[in-house]
């Protein structure tokens, strides 16, 4: 734990267009990894483009990891079925964080990121300078199925000392479960 540069609050805010895995709808929830973390939305019932708008805090102690998302649909009586898969990076918007924008105007553009082959993009991703932190919302077109995007925004927590990591983290009340 003393390696920690700071916590990835990611803010799951709805998919699009997500596939159809039951009847006539599905019922998909949104896993996702870092490393050994892992988390997890709620399941929204019977929606192909759910809302989730839910904040999810990952620890980051190597920002060249990938974060992972899969998306599932969840079923009673069988395992879930998959809906897709995206990854991103999140070294550009840690380098952003790691530098001084104070004095910047409000929602200036400091870095924006396009779609290619080597990431999940479905359209260009601006990282930017908001309320005085740095932000980036991106959009990601799911791997591995016919269909569906996931909306994302980031922000960064600093953590000053491993000290007031430790108090933070008892006192919450999300789960972070460890990857098996």
């Amino acid at each position: 734990m003393d390696r920690v540069l700071g916590l990835l609050r990611l803010r799951v805010l709805r998919g699009v267009n997500l596939a159809i895995r039951d009847f006539y709808s599905s019922d998909p929830y949104v896993i996702v990894r870092m490393g050994k973390q892992k988390l997890k939305t709620r399941v929204i019932k019977k929606n192909v483009n759910p809302e989730w708008n839910e904040e999810l805090t990952l620890i980051v102690e190597d920002p060249a990891l990938p974060v992972k998302l899969e998306v599932y649909d969840r079923d009673r009586f069988s395992f879930d079925d998959p809906m897709g898969e995206a990854e991103f990076d999140i070294q550009p918007y840690f380098e952003a964080v790691q530098m001084d924008f104070k004095g910047l105007p409000d929602g200036i553009i400091i870095r924006k990121l396009l779609p290619n082959r080597q990431n999940c993009f479905a359209e260009g991703s601006d990282i930017r300078w908001v309320n005085g932190k740095v932000s980036q919302e991106m959009i990601l077109r799911l791997k591995n199925v016919e269909c569906g995007e996931i909306q994302l925004q980031l922000h960064w927590i600093s953590i000053p000392s491993s000290t007031s990591f430790e108090v933070s983290v008892s006192s919450s009340k999300q789960q972070v479960d460890p990857v098996l």
